[in-house]
């Protein structure tokens, strides 16, 4: 076996950079879709956990990660070009995210609902002539499971002696939906003037959450033909990549250093192309009006 020359080195160095700069301009423009939490930790830190709430969606991020850097290993391996493991790399989480465009959009609908849900039944407890903080207490045995952690949490912060305008602050932050803004801000506009007519706030707020659900389910419906073109092209590209995997004819022409070159070129246009019609079938984030607490509110 020949020793490779300092120009296939550079070449080579030339692709890593290449698609390792790719790979962090996706993390960046992924990461930017969920607010950074005070508590996300160091970059290394972060990027090992993911963006996840939970310790199931820690460790299912950090087996794609370790799935990646196998697949790409064997693809190295196999083929013996370090830009196709670096696209085999990529393509192991990067196929998850192309696919399941719309599961967080879903997700958010399925969370209206639920916060409509909730709210009806605040209203129907609060009727009885509870005050707010029991009343929220009240609703945690009844609470739609889409928003039952949260709202045992809330509940949890309450008999714990928070103050409940920080309560219901990391209550709605930790929803992250202005529908669940408009719950909160009559709760705590409640909390401040006692008013009398808070059933009667809940229970339109409510009725504005259903029709948000339908409104967004009508929109999701209308962006099934671009997700469905995310899936096409993501099918395509996996389809080439394992032909070229078992098929040493294919890679050939890329074997080269100014083949790994243009390899690097296509990747990171066709990447480019799939996370931009992937953009295409996502609706605009909502913009929330309430903002988090304060650290030192929730530290009192």
């Amino acid at each position: 076996m020949n020793l490779p020359s300092n120009i296939e080195l550079i070449a080579v160095l030339s692709g890593a950079a290449c698609v390792a700069g790719l790979i962090l301009a996706v993390v960046a423009i992924v990461g930017t879709t969920r607010p950074a939490r005070p508590n996300s930790g160091p970059g290394l830190r972060r990027l090992w956990q993911g963006s996840g709430s939970t310790p199931r969606e820690h460790r299912a991020h950090q087996t794609l990660l370790v799935g990646a850097f196998v697949a790409g290993a064997v693809a190295f391996l196999l083929t013996g070009l370090p830009v196709v493991g670096l696209l085999v790399a990529v393509a192991v989480p990067g196929t998850p995210w192309l696919l399941t465009a719309g599961r967080a959009e879903r997700r958010a609908i399925n969370r209206i609902e639920a916060i409509g849900e909730w709210t009806r039944r605040l209203k129907d407890v609060s009727g009885t002539g509870q005050g707010l903080q029991q009343a929220i207490i009240g609703t945690v045995a009844t609470a739609p499971e889409q928003v039952e952690e949260e709202v045992r949490l809330l509940a949890a912060r309450l008999q714990a002696g928070w103050h409940g305008r920080t309560a219901l602050l990391a209550f709605a932050d930790e929803i992250g939906d202005p529908v669940c803004d408009q719950v909160v801000a009559a709760l705590i506009l409640h909390l401040t003037d006692r008013g009398e007519r808070l059933g009667d706030v809940l229970g339109a707020i409510a009725s504005a959450a259903a029709a948000e659900v339908v409104t967004r389910r009508e929109v999701e419906a209308k962006r099934a033909q671009p997700r469905f073109a995310v899936r096409f092209l993501t099918g395509m590209t996996l389809l080439v990549l394992a032909y070229g995997l078992i098929n040493p004819d294919y890679m050939r022409p890329y074997g080269t250093p100014t083949g790994q070159v243009v390899m690097v070129l296509l990747g990171a246009a066709f990447v480019a192309l799939l996370a931009w019609v992937r953009s295409m079938s996502l609706p605009p984030r909502p913009a929330r009006f309430l903002a988090p607490p304060a650290a030192e509110e929730v530290l009192q």
